[in-house]
């Protein structure tokens, strides 16, 4: 791509979500020198929790004028994401849930509703249209997820194919998105997903956190190590809570490692701090601890700094999977692995060996498990990932 010739990174970092907001950050380094633009579906500004300035994207496609742009999708599970989900998840929390309480059981009036609220009639809305800016060059979609494509409306679907067959080039982050869209007829291929390069990247910048304030305090506090944990928020009614405790107590005692919660994502449907205090209170005697910061570079450095990281955030294992970390997805009740966008990712790009997702039931065992996987092999995963995510941007169109 000519240097001169600004780049629109366009995603969900519009909203506080730990991969979406880490994204582009990566992508700014692998792109330098070029001019970038952020955007997504709404004008917002995330630099205090670490993020970016965000233009709207229909805004910027009407001052952009004609002047030759590329734009580069950047990664996510951007092509499942309705318009619905995407505008529920741009409201602060309070009006997330009396939106979803009016409207969820009625498809028609929630669909009116989103499609008004971003000013779009779009089903797939962070998937852009060929024509919506007017001297485009290149398209490409870098590393993207849509591991369930298949059980999405089928409408939805074939607009999601629409719009990638306007593509200069499309990569895939998981096997599952790469042979649907071929059985589709799309020509893609599977690359990492970008926040594979963070440690490369940001190494000096993370280790800094780990000296600043509330984090310095914590990890002084867990002087034997601690495992960093994060599940969403629907994992949280009483019976999950109870499993969940039971487990970390079991992990605590075998391992004599602490436990430190963190949210990876403060956006509706996604982590509630609420439950993580509530486990807390269960009160089973092992040492947790809720980290309460949402800086991109602090949750960064919580899980750098861990003995290892349990999760149902798919940019948590990748983290902590690129600091050679041992890492479990964690599955939500009663949710199958095939359903699981960790599952997904991770049997795309590790060994067998290597175990990628957890029941709660099992996570005491799995996670001793892991433990106890060679460190040299995950190090070596990590540079495997480095090396296809490099090798992967150096082919972009231009």
């Amino acid at each position: 791509m000519p240097v001169d010739r600004p780049i629109i990174l366009f995603g969900a970092f519009d909203r506080h979500n730990f991969g979406d907001l880490l994204l582009p950050h990566v992508m700014a380094r692998m792109l330098a020198p070029r001019r970038l633009t952020y955007a997504g579906l709404v004008q917002c500004d995330l630099r205090g929790h670490g993020g970016h300035r965000v233009e709207a994207i229909t805004r910027l496609a009407s001052t952009v004028g004609d002047g030759a742009v590329d734009i580069v999708h950047v990664g996510g599970e951007v092509l499942t994401c309705s318009t619905w989900e995407a505008a529920v998840m741009l409201l602060p929390t309070e009006p997330a849930r009396s939106v979803v309480t009016q409207l969820d059981v009625h498809p028609q009036a929630r669909m009116a509703w989103a499609q008004t609220m971003l000013g779009l009639t779009d089903l797939a809305p962070y998937l852009l249209p060929g024509q919506r800016f007017t001297n485009v060059r290149h398209i490409t979609y870098q590393a993207v997820g849509g591991f369930d494509l298949d059980r999405s409306d089928p409408a939805m679907r074939d607009e999601v194919v629409a719009k990638l067959g306007s593509a200069t080039r499309i990569s895939v982050r998981d096997q599952k998105t790469h042979t649907i869209l071929s059985a589709c007829g799309m020509a893609c291929h599977l690359a990492p997903d970008p926040a594979v390069m963070v440690a490369e990247l940001f190494r000096a910048r993370i280790d800094a956190r780990c000296h600043r304030g509330k984090l310095s305090a914590l990890l002084s506090g867990f002087p034997d190590g601690y495992l960093a944990m994060q599940f969403a928020a629907d994992f949280g009614d009483d019976r999950t809570l109870t499993l969940l405790a039971s487990e970390i107590q079991r992990i605590t005692r075998s391992t004599g490692l602490g436990v430190v919660l963190f949210r990876a994502g403060a956006a509706p449907w996604h982590d509630d701090l609420s439950c993580y205090r509530r486990l807390v209170a269960m009160g089973t005697g092992a040492p947790v601890t809720v980290f309460t910061s949402l800086n991109l570079w602090d949750i960064c450095a919580v899980i750098a700094r861990s003995r290892g990281f349990v999760g149902s955030s798919l940019h948590g294992s990748i983290v902590a999977a690129a600091y050679a970390l041992p890492c479990l997805g964690l599955l939500r009740p009663g949710q199958l692995p095939q359903n699981s966008k960790q599952a997904a990712f991770w049997s795309t790009w590790r060994t067998a060996d290597l175990p990628a997702v957890v029941t709660i039931e099992a996570l005491a065992d799995r996670m001793q498990q892991a433990m106890a996987t060679d460190a040299a092999e995950r190090a070596n995963l990590a540079r495997r990932l480095v090396d296809a995510c490099r090798a992967d941007l150096a082919r972009a169109p231009g």
